[in-house]
């Protein structure tokens, strides 16, 4: 017996068969795209095959130079190409696992002067506006598809994925938004699909029958002038007649104002339409969105919206994700908490995608974890990301830690992050490491501050600090005065405040905080809330699923300041700060640059603009949260230098710039690899 009946379930696909109802979606991580790469590419493949996935997609690779994401950037177009992938598929072959290549033209979205697509619009997210194909050039772009399909399998991959959605190459063709053709490639519905259904069969043709052939379908467009569900249903229908194994589900363009992936988008928020299609299809379909736990899949499945279930970022964080569920493990899983910060924030800067919470995703050859020939006795001073993320990995070594923490709790700034609604999944970071710490038998001394005399006297081998940060109260005349609150006062002791607020400080603290007072409760728990505040409505309702926006009104009124002239928000996260500052401009917050802080007394917070601030103004506000950035917590590792001692320091304790968890765990697991 399995809690995870269905989930565990073998798939029988006629000429194979998937071990589970496991996909892991594509996920570029940029080692794709140099050749020289594709060994570390095959060990991160192989360690999650290890860890019991039952098939996997590669990050998209182009069929051809013009559907290049930019320029050099990974295709499969030459048979000298293919075989240098046998590296890879030998490797997850060997580990038991399956793999398919996917098939990623680019379109509009390609990042260079030779883009295509259907017409000859530009994207409102790239630079460069792309060449309408001519009815030749089309037909070779499906040939180029049919091509790579062959070279796939000749470089022993058990299947491909055609990128069929997120407003890349194939979706640009199926949506009125950018198909302005009146050939018969465009003009009527059935001419706009022609290719997306042309390019399977190719695909088939060249691969024979006992090949997977995945299509990755666009359900819910999220755009103004995309598809209607009847044109969806006319598409699966005639991908299905034309050779595909399986349906994967895509949601939502690269350029829609909807959140898709990010914390604050409900679980599963998007299964039932899957389950809308379901029934009029033959081929399994596969599901996908903000699934990241064993029992959400089980219970997508069990209510028959999908066959399978499509994760990516999930098994980045946890590689072993399906070996701990079909362990019943589920406790011991390491789970996505959909930040973006590591994986498509580096994506869509050129870097090297990995995990906030695994540093050692697409690093598996360079950062390993092994046993330690010499066990140590190592003191981890602070129980937040650093000293947690080094803590497990040292005793998991084979070490002996022993974790201070002045609090009674873990978790640090993550136990005040979880309260922000929209980032009540950062809880599950903090049940990880409480789990983790048990398995490897750290001693832990919770609500116990940790002095330099007892530490130095405690006949530790090592000693680390990673005490963290303390909220900076900037010098303005009456800051003293009752009226003003840290951030910690407010979020995590929950102090309460007045009707209008002024936030003072614009990063990442001050956007959080500005969301925790404009919110009632948490959209991100409630599906229904969270479609009226996006505007997110059956796309049999609406072409495309997109309507009239309907937030909740804020219980406050908030200013959100900073002395800065640039954009508020600018420092955020490339994929995740539109979100927040979409999210701040629905709940009508003002925001105001290029402030200076006068003085603070009964009534209120006294400002100044202009070149020179000669312009004063009065905030009548009631309350003023200080999120004017933080200082380091040195002060321990600073007494233990004193008393001859020679700490690591790591985390905020190092530096406290804008708070940043990746670089502390990151900092974390490092160290706990080196000692």
């Amino acid at each position: 017996m399995t809690t995870y009946p269905n989930l565990l379930a073998p798939l029988d696909l006629g000429f194979t068969t998937l071990r589970n109802r496991v996909l892991m979606g594509s996920m570029h991580t940029g080692l794709e795209d140099r050749a020289r790469d594709l060994d570390k590419l095959a060990e991160y493949f192989a360690e999650r095959a290890r860890g019991g996935i039952g098939l996997m997609v590669t990050g998209g690779f182009a069929p051809n130079k013009t559907g290049s994401l930019y320029p050099l950037a990974s295709k499969l177009s030459t048979r000298g190409e293919a075989g240098k992938h046998h590296v890879l598929t030998d490797a997850v072959h060997e580990s038991g696992g399956k793999i398919a290549l996917q098939l990623l033209h680019a379109g509009r979205y390609s990042y260079h002067p030779l883009s295509v697509s259907a017409s000859s619009i530009k994207a409102p997210i790239n630079p460069f506006r792309p060449r309408a194909l001519s009815e030749r050039g089309i037909r070779k772009q499906i040939a180029d598809f049919g091509r790579a399909a062959g070279l796939a399998r000749e470089a022993g991959y058990d299947g491909i994925e055609i990128m069929g959605s997120e407003g890349y190459f194939i979706n640009q063709f199926l949506a009125p938004r950018t198909n302005k053709r009146t050939d018969s490639w465009g003009g009527t519905p059935e001419g706009r699909r022609r290719i997306a259904v042309e390019i399977v069969r190719a695909a088939r043709a060249a691969t024979g029958p006992d090949f997977i052939i995945i299509y990755r379908i666009s359900l819910w467009d999220l755009v103004d002038g995309g598809q209607t569900w009847d044109e969806v249903l006319a598409l699966a229908g005639e991908i299905e007649q034309a050779g595909a194994t399986l349906l994967n589900t895509g949601i939502g363009w690269h350029e829609a104002r909807v959140p898709t992936i990010v914390t604050s988008v409900p679980r599963a928020a998007f299964t039932g339409i899957t389950a809308k299609l379901r029934p009029h299809i033959g081929i399994p379909i596969v599901t996908s969105n903000r699934i990241n736990m064993p029992q959400t899949a089980e219970e997508v499945l069990a209510r028959g919206d999908a066959d399978l279930i499509s994760m990516a970022r999930p098994l980045l964080a946890d590689p072993d994700w399906v070996r701990k569920a079909e362990t019943e493990r589920a406790d011991e899983i390491n789970t996505c908490i959909a930040c973006n910060q590591a994986c498509l924030d580096h994506t869509f800067s050129l870097k090297r995608a990995t995990c906030m919470l695994n540093p050692r995703a697409a690093h598996e050859t360079e950062l390993r974890l092994l046993p330690t020939r010499r066990a140590r006795h190592i003191a981890v001073v602070g129980a937040g990301p650093a000293g947690l993320s080094a803590a497990i990995g040292l005793a998991g070594r084979g070490h002996a830690v022993e974790l201070f923490e002045a609090e009674e709790s873990i978790g640090g700034q993550f136990a005040i992050a979880q309260r922000i609604p929209g980032k009540e999944e950062f809880g599950e970071t903090i049940r990880y490491y409480r789990r983790q710490l048990e398995l490897t038998g750290v001693k832990q001394h919770l609500g116990t501050p940790a002095s330099a005399e007892t530490l130095a006297a405690g006949g530790f081998d090592e000693i680390i600090v990673a005490t963290g940060v303390t909220p900076r109260m900037p010098a303005i005349p009456g800051i003293g005065h009752p009226s003003v609150l840290s951030y910690v006062d407010v979020v995590k002791h929950g102090k309460p405040v007045g009707d209008r607020v002024a936030v003072i400080g614009a990063g990442g603290i001050g956007v959080d905080v500005s969301e925790f007072l404009t919110h009632a409760g948490s959209p991100s728990l409630d599906l229904r809330a969270w479609q009226a505040e996006w505007g997110v409505t059956d796309p049999e309702l609406a072409r495309g699923g997109v309507t009239e926006a309907r937030p909740e009104p804020a219980p406050h009124q908030v200013y959100l300041l900073q002395r800065k002239e640039t954009r508020i928000g600018k420092g955020l996260g490339k994929t995740t700060g539109w979100v927040h500052r979409a999210a701040l401009k629905a709940k009508h917050v003002q925001q105001l640059t290029d402030v200076r802080y006068d003085k603070i007394d009964d009534a209120g917070l006294h400002i100044s603009f202009g070149d020179k601030h000669e312009r004063p103004q009065l905030l009548a506000v009631d309350t003023i949260v200080v999120c004017a950035g933080q200082e380091s917590a040195r002060g321990l590792a600073e007494e233990l230098t004193a008393l001859g001692a020679d700490p690591h320091v790591i985390g905020g304790a190092e530096l406290a710039a804008e708070l940043d968890a990746k670089r502390a765990i990151d900092q974390g697991t490092r160290l706990a690899a080196s000692l």
